[in-house]
């Protein structure tokens, strides 16, 4: 009887939730009305999408202006607690006015999360996407591609931003291939980071050994290339380093192998088919020496207004709690440089990610390192321990439009190499 008692209570329990959860779906606000009551949108779709992706050829293109992102598919990543903390993040207050707006299914499941943790005030945002002159989207959000784009591509089906000519995709990773043989985006190619960087200091190879490469790849400066790895940054060093050489289009899977094989899509085994080499790149190598800095050069944008070299190193490597690798030994920053955030440690970039491996919101990226004084009108250079996390937040950054960014390559493994150079150690805060 008991027992009974319970579950009914339980039913009971959960009927009025859920009709409370409805009648919250049921209101409904215009953008106007929610500006009214200082209210936040909040999109529900995919990250993709609110970047600047159509989800149809032709449809609206972007976000609602300040609108946060919440995709529903994160909220089986995320915990109560970590919810919470994403709100409190964003300044969500329990009283704040919220719209939601996606497909009915992600309004509602982000609703019923919200309101598990203490947001009543939740309803459809009525007009969202329907005025496309006030949507708010990545500048160059083509750069990142998500799965289901990549997959309608290799089925030659149309889809938006399309290359312009011939195009390659390609995994990129350190050392043999073991997990691309067992399983891999078809058609793929791979790429070793050891074909573009190099010990002592693991700064890129020679140009000479760049042109082989690209050459071996069948990659020349009008290919389009589309890289992933099991580590997005180890894709990106590959894909920053292309583009110094002078490839023309070079783009990420955002979030790499994981969203493609979440998103349930085909893989195949084995070693590639067999690439046909392309010994003509077609122009001088390189064609954007700007874009990698030596250690003079990046001497040269310490303490100045109109330049920031950028540490995207963990914090207790930027205060010299440790180095960050087993074979670098010594510990602290570039003195004058500014943190530019990470994570965790040396292998993670979560501040960088939403819950999904995706790249973070770029309003949220903005203001991190508007916090250091790091601004898109500067010129900038990301370094980190070797140039990995560095050629991540370097490909992040021209996803935002930001026009003057580079790369220090030897980063704190050269710098500290030099006993004469200027280190920082300790807790310390933006000039």
């Amino acid at each position: 009887m008991k027992r009974v008692s319970q579950l009914s209570l339980l039913t009971l329990a959960l009927g009025l939730s859920s009709s409370v959860f409805a009648a919250n779906m049921a209101q409904t606000l215009s953008f106007s009305h929610l500006l009214q009551q200082n209210g936040v949108a909040i999109d529900t779709r995919m990250s993709a999408f609110y970047n600047g992706w159509p989800q149809s050829i032709n449809g609206p293109q972007g976000h609602e202006p300040t609108a946060l992102n919440l995709s529903a598919s994160w909220l089986s990543a995320m915990s109560d607690e970590q919810l919470t903390a994403w709100a409190q993040q964003h300044k969500l207050q329990k009283s704040t006015v919220i719209a939601l707006y996606g497909d009915d299914n992600a309004n509602q499941a982000v609703a019923g999360r919200l309101e598990k943790i203490g947001y009543t005030q939740i309803s459809r945002l009525s007009d969202a996407l329907q005025q496309p002159n006030r949507l708010q989207k990545l500048p160059h959000f083509e750069q990142l591609v998500y799965p289901q784009w990549l997959y309608d591509l290799q089925q030659d089906k149309p889809v938006t931003a399309k290359p312009a000519g011939n195009w390659k995709v390609i995994e990129a990773g350190w050392g043999a291939p073991k997990l691309y043989l067992l399983s891999h985006i078809p058609g793929a190619d791979y790429i070793d980071t050891n074909e573009v960087e190099s010990e002592p200091l693991w700064n890129k190879v020679s140009d000479e050994q760049l042109k082989a490469m690209l050459a071996k790849h069948g990659i020349r400066h009008d290919t389009s290339v589309i890289l992933y790895g099991r580590d997005v940054y180890a894709a990106a060093r590959v894909a920053q380093i292309m583009l110094y050489a002078g490839v023309k289009d070079v783009r990420l899977l955002d979030g790499g192998w994981k969203t493609w094989s979440d998103a349930g899509l085909p893989v195949e085994r084995g070693t590639p088919s067999k690439i046909k080499p392309e010994p003509d790149f077609g122009i001088t190598i390189p064609a954007q020496p700007q874009l990698m800095l030596d250690m003079e050069q990046a001497r040269g944008l310490l303490n100045r207004k109109d330049a920031s070299l950028v540490s995207i190193r963990s914090w207790p490597e930027f205060i010299g709690t440790t180095s960050g690798y087993s074979y670098i030994k010594p510990k602290g920053d570039i003195a004058g440089a500014r943190w530019g955030h990470a994570g965790s440690d040396s292998t993670h970039m979560e501040d960088f990610h939403n819950p999904d491996g995706t790249m973070r919101s770029a309003d949220d990226i903005a203001e991190m390192w508007k916090s250091w004084n790091i601004l898109p009108e500067q010129h900038v250079a990301f370094y980190c321990g070797t140039g990995w996390r560095a050629s991540e937040t370097f490909m992040y950054a021209r996803a935002m439009g930001w026009q003057n960014v580079a790369v220090y390559d030897g980063g704190w493994y050269e710098w500290s190499a030099n006993p004469k150079n200027p280190v920082a150690t300790g807790d310390r805060k933006p000039e």
